[in-house]
């Protein structure tokens, strides 16, 4: 049994409580927040907004924003248990006795069920004993564990945002012209799920397709007349010169 805190009470902190709790094999002790009302949602964990109330556990893993980081680790630099943290762009920390990292590439939304099986965890941790450890633990939320650097995992961050966030927001502007016209956006989503499925099927570079890459000028200039809002146009012209760069394509 292994016995874990969690600080935190947002999206990553609440989709792990989930699957912390459902396996047999570890135990979630405290959940701390420093806001009372934050921890209504953890009915089945004793909740702490006083760190001084942490109990001696095995782990404690810090899932609160990446500017408090450092900050927290520092407060429990003189415990004893592995002090992991879930960020995807601070470096693992060297102030604890014990330091980690159990980084989970997703995205989160506490409305939204996942399946933490399929959920990568990237690794890393400042000793081979506590790399074990560590590895135990992620081994029994999810199939998918990957050892990872904090460079590399620094790498992977900025390759999410461009993958996940930034893909959204251009999902986010088809939704807009969409509603602009009165058309259905749920039209897309066939689209939307296809593109994907190739994607990750094969090079996102070998199936890319659409007017820019066959440099169809009518049917950009078309697009770009058909575009009011200046920063739609903005992005729509910057993405179709990236692609055509991407692929030797004439400007």
């Amino acid at each position: 049994m292994i016995k874990v805190s969690i600080l935190g009470a947002g999206n990553v902190a609440t989709h792990l409580f989930r699957a912390f709790t459902e396996s047999p094999e570890i135990e979630v002790q405290q959940v701390y927040n420093h806001r009372r009302e934050s921890l209504e949602q953890f009915t089945n964990a004793a909740t702490i907004t006083d760190l001084k109330d942490l109990k001696p556990a095995d782990v404690i893993l810090i899932s609160l924003k990446d500017d408090l980081v450092s900050t927290y680790v520092e407060k429990l630099q003189d415990r004893n248990e592995l002090i992991l943290h879930t960020s995807g762009s601070v470096p693992l920390q060297k102030t604890a006795k014990n330091n980690g990292v159990f980084y989970p590439l997703q995205t989160f939304s506490k409305q939204e069920e996942v399946n933490f099986k399929e959920v990568p965890l990237c690794l890393e941790a400042d000793s081979e004993k506590n790399y074990q450890l560590l590895e135990q633990l992620a081994k029994l939320v999810s199939d998918k564990i990957y050892p990872i650097s904090s460079t590399q995992r620094k790498s992977l961050h900025l390759s999410a945002v461009f993958v996940c966030n930034f893909v959204n927001h251009l999902y986010q502007i088809g939704e807009d012209l969409c509603e602009q016209n009165q058309v259905p956006f749920e039209i897309l989503h066939a689209l939307m799920t296809e593109t994907t499925k190739k994607a990750t099927h094969n090079s996102p570079k070998r199936v890319q397709t659409g007017p820019a890459i066959r440099n169809d000028q009518k049917t950009i200039s078309s697009h770009l007349a058909q575009l009011d809002d200046a920063n739609f146009k903005e992005i729509y012209k910057l993405l179709t010169q990236s692609i055509q760069r991407t692929h030797g394509k004439k400007l």
